[in-house]
């Protein structure tokens, strides 16, 4: 088995070779570049202790990362490379960080003290790889499998637990049943890491591949950080317009979504709302009205609590909100939706309730995708063609208006906003004059009909 290192980590594996230590490429870079991917960092384990490294390297820019952890970083070429001691962990008291770690000489210790056997592996180029804990063959089965016993692994650190899902999704891959079980008996201990550091691991996985059977096979995990989504489980629509439950409903769409952060994220909340929204007609048949406004907000509050960045969490509000919205296939109707939201945003809501259609009910989902291509050639039209949908494709502005006399902001604002509403409804050119002949025909704030 061999490995394609870069010059760059040949030379520190050989200069620490020349000094008497032992250096090993490890981890993820390792695992990368057995499945052929190019890895994104490369990381380097070692006998040498930390001063000795930068005794090493002295002549090279050495940052000390975490001397106390055994960490220092060498930069070669302008490129970092992190480079650790041999060490095993000590106790871990906030099932995140160990509270000490000891540096040992002994390669097969500091593997063990990895989470997952695809990263428990170490490769140079005279030894060859060092998998001690069978990481290639799960590697081969497609599987993640904690290194030693599951349990320990994940009450060390409980974001394993997240980073198990994660590497799931990324990779295609499914859970080893004793490592499931793992997670599910630990997924309590998920409520004392930072919760920025599950929203980044939520992320990967939700654009991952699989997630709707990964998500479906640990939902007591997901339940654990998203504790609104439980309600939904088992919750019928009793609507011809649905064939699943509200979970399944969302799981499916969830995966008919393209792999973007936003729109899976957008999937996930859609109908967080619908539990409490539920009502029934005397036909049986099962409603949820206002439930879009009701799922906003939930969205909204989850994601504030998980810390998520204000764009992401407002577009994800917006989507969650417009996504059950009636749109038609029609420039007017068109133009009104790019005028409320915009063009990139508009698409998104496509894309959301192509997805939302997918996990509907046949007897419909055919004609709502209809619906939706018939939308597109017409987009493609108004933004070809430039049509104006907004105040900045407008052809006055305020300018225009203070200089025939309306001076007043609110009034400039409300007559421009009508005009465009004016010029969406084609009861006026988008012509500078023939804009300018309505403003002159204006008694008060609401503008006559100039067609």
């Amino acid at each position: 088995m061999q490995i394609k290192l870069p010059d760059e980590v040949l030379y520190i594996i050989d200069t620490l070779e020349k000094s008497g230590y032992e250096a090993f490429a490890v981890g993820g870079c390792v695992r990368d570049s057995l499945l052929e991917k190019e890895p994104q960092d490369w990381d380097i384990c070692t006998s040498a202790l930390p001063e000795q490294m930068m005794s090493c390297f002295a002549e090279h820019h050495v940052i000390e990362t975490g001397l106390k952890h055994g960490t220092v970083t060498i930069v070669l070429n302008k490129k970092p490379f992190e480079c650790t001691t041999y060490r095993v962990d000590g106790k871990y008291k906030d099932n995140r960080r160990p509270e000490n770690v000891k540096f040992v000489n002994v390669l097969k210790r500091d593997l063990a003290r990895r989470d997952f056997t695809i990263n428990a592996m170490a490769y140079n180029p005279k030894v060859g790889l060092v998998d001690y804990y069978d990481g290639q063959q799960d590697l081969i089965a497609k599987q993640i499998k904690c290194v030693g016993n599951a349990d320990k692994r994940f009450s060390e650190d409980a974001l394993r637990i997240m980073r198990a899902l994660r590497f799931a999704s990324v990779f295609g891959f499914s859970i080893e049943e004793n490592t499931a079980q793992a997670m599910q008996n630990n997924k309590k201990l998920l409520g004392n890491i930072a919760v920025e550091r599950i929203a980044v691991e939520l992320n990967n996985l939700i654009v991952g591949d699989r997630v709707r059977e990964l998500l479906s096979a640990h939902l007591p995990v997901i339940f654990e950080i998203i504790p609104e989504l439980e309600p939904m489980a088992g919750f019928e629509q009793n609507n011809p317009y649905h064939c699943y439950d509200v979970l399944t409903h969302t799981l499916v769409s969830i995966d008919a979504a393209p792999k973007d952060l936003v729109l899976r994220l957008t999937m996930l909340f859609h109908d967080i709302g619908k539990p409490k929204c539920y009502t029934e007609s005397d036909d049986g048949i099962g409603h949820f009205y206002e439930h879009q406004q009701e799922s906003s907000d939930m969205a909204g509050a989850i994601l504030s609590r998980l810390k998520y960045d204000k764009a992401t969490s407002q577009a994800v509000k917006e989507l969650v909100l417009y996504h059950d919205a009636n749109i038609e296939p029609s420039k007017k109707h068109i133009k009104r939706w790019l005028n409320r939201i915009g063009h990139d945003r508009f698409l998104q809501l496509l894309e959301v309730k192509r997805a939302d259609a997918m996990a509907q009910s046949d007897t419909h989902r055919q004609a709502k995708l209809n619906a939706i291509d018939a939308i597109l050639p017409l987009l493609d039209e108004i933004i070809a063609l430039q049509q104006c949908f907004s105040l900045k494709d407008l052809a006055i502005d305020g300018r225009d208006l203070i200089n025939v006399g309306i001076t007043e902001g609110s009034e400039i604002g409300k007559i421009l906003n009508r005009l465009v509403d004016m010029v969406i409804d084609e009861e006026v050119e988008n012509d500078k004059s023939a804009l300018l002949e309505c403003v002159y025909r204006q008694k008060d704030e609401n503008l006559p009909n100039c067609s």
